[in-house]
């Protein structure tokens, strides 16, 4: 059956708070309007051009999308709340594209936010089916679960030792993901985390399931990013040529077969990842070859690894040998989250898709100071939630011929954190 034809989609401003320690920043109602302002401000719209909202949280009731568009305006518009565990925000930007795509709103705000607790993820409901059952089935049949850590270290720690001993992976390869990863960091305003560390210190912290140590795994935090998705037609009546990157393609996948076998790497996303990459590919009607500037889903080290080779970055079994190239940072043929990643950037699930949105806009628009990757084109984006849902994107400026520079006159939001009283007076 022919795929029908979808209108083209553009992404036309973002904006996002700094993603903090839990408890240590806004309620979610004000990070929502500091990132949802940013957007607006970027793309040089009023909230009451918006169509829809699409509005992703993990942690708290229903209708908190709602409580936190309000502080944006309030215009009666739908708005749809989500939760796909860690690709909720990304899943908020895959629907916001759809009702674009086919032809149903021409603006729609995709929102994404997190207010967590301190420590690692759990889950409160202990009288129902946990929705990760299958994953602890898979990970008893090939490893063993110890009920007393912290659980999705330990799903993604077999993945790591699974392509260790597939592939003759090494923990050296893992630590120095993780050290690109904070290295990266140091340039991003809006990370939880900006220290460098020596792949010595990173090898040395403590051992949180093996082979991860600390500083191979991303932190919980509070934060919020947002996009402001546009038509074709709006784009051009509005005049926002310059600035807009097109959504060339995108995809999600869900759990299959394979993801409850016998193979940890496909228990924790290999085999989602593999597929979204593959419908986004062709929809731009790209190869992954061609892509200069990634930000993927490096909950951990170890994931960040196996996602090279699902999303085609290397050949399978030859991401150690990635590694080791240097082809995964600056001066390589890819840089791999600029941003710092969740590493070092930070995890509120519900914002962090919409943050790698960001970072990837910015990127494209040649915003980014010190971590601007060189000759930025295409951008590939990979959002990876158990349970499961895998999110994959590539971006690219809709109008290169029309681009033109951030200016000078105006603070860059991809080099300095705004403060509030900044996005106050914008």
């Amino acid at each position: 059956m022919s795929q029908p034809k979808k209108n083209k989609v553009y992404v036309v401003g973002v904006g996002m708070t700094k993603f903090v320690k839990p408890g240590s920043g806004l309620d979610y109602p004000e990070m929502a309007r500091e990132a949802g302002t940013l957007a607006l401000k970027d793309a040089g719209l009023s909230y009451e051009q918006i169509e829809q909202a699409v509005v992703g949280y993990c942690y708290g009731p229903s209708t908190c999308g709602q409580r936190a568009i309000y502080e944006l305006g309030l215009t009666g518009i739908p708005v749809i709340n989500v939760n796909n565990n860690c690709s909720t925000g990304s899943s908020a930007l895959y629907i916001a594209k759809q009702y674009i795509a086919g032809g149903i709103a021409n603006c729609v705000m995709a929102l994404g936010f997190e207010k967590m607790e301190r420590g690692s993820l759990s889950t409160n409901s202990n009288d129902r089916t946990n929705p990760l059952d299958k994953h602890a089935q898979v990970l008893l049949n090939t490893r063993s679960l110890n009920p007393k850590a912290p659980f999705a270290p330990q799903l993604f720690a077999s993945a790591g030792l699974e392509h260790m001993e597939k592939y003759k992976t090494n923990k050296i390869h893992f630590a120095k993901i993780a050290e690109k990863n904070h290295r990266h960091s140091a340039n991003n305003p809006y990370s939880q985390f900006r220290d460098v560390y020596t792949l010595e210190q990173i090898c040395q912290s403590p051992v949180i399931a093996e082979p991860l140590t600390k500083l191979q795994c991303c932190p919980t935090s509070d934060g919020a990013a947002c996009a402001i998705l546009c038509s074709e037609d709006f784009v051009k009546k509005f005049g926002l040529e310059h600035q807009a990157v097109e959504i060339l393609g995108i995809g999600m996948a869900t759990d299959m077969p394979g993801s409850f076998k016998d193979s940890c790497i496909n228990m924790v996303g290999y085999q989602l990842s593999q597929k979204a990459a593959s419908i986004a590919y062709k929809e731009a009607g790209i190869n992954p070859d061609q892509v200069q500037v990634v930000e993927l889903h490096d909950c951990f080290s170890a994931n960040e690894l196996v996602t090279y080779e699902a999303l085609g970055l290397c050949q399978e079994g030859k991401a150690g040998e990635f590694v080791d190239s240097g082809n995964n940072t600056y001066g390589g043929k890819y840089v791999v989250n600029p941003s710092g990643g969740l590493i070092s950037k930070g995890h509120p699930l519900g914002a962090t898709g919409l943050a790698q949105c960001s970072e990837l806009c910015w990127q494209l628009r040649q915003m980014c100071g010190k971590r601007q990757v060189p000759n930025a084109k295409l951008a590939l984006q990979h959002n990876l939630g158990l349970g499961g849902a895998a999110v994959v994107a590539v971006y690219g400026l809709g109008f290169p011929e029309k681009f033109q520079p951030f200016p000078e006159s105006r603070p860059n939001p991809a080099v300095q954190e705004l403060t509030n009283q900044v996005v106050a007076k914008l």
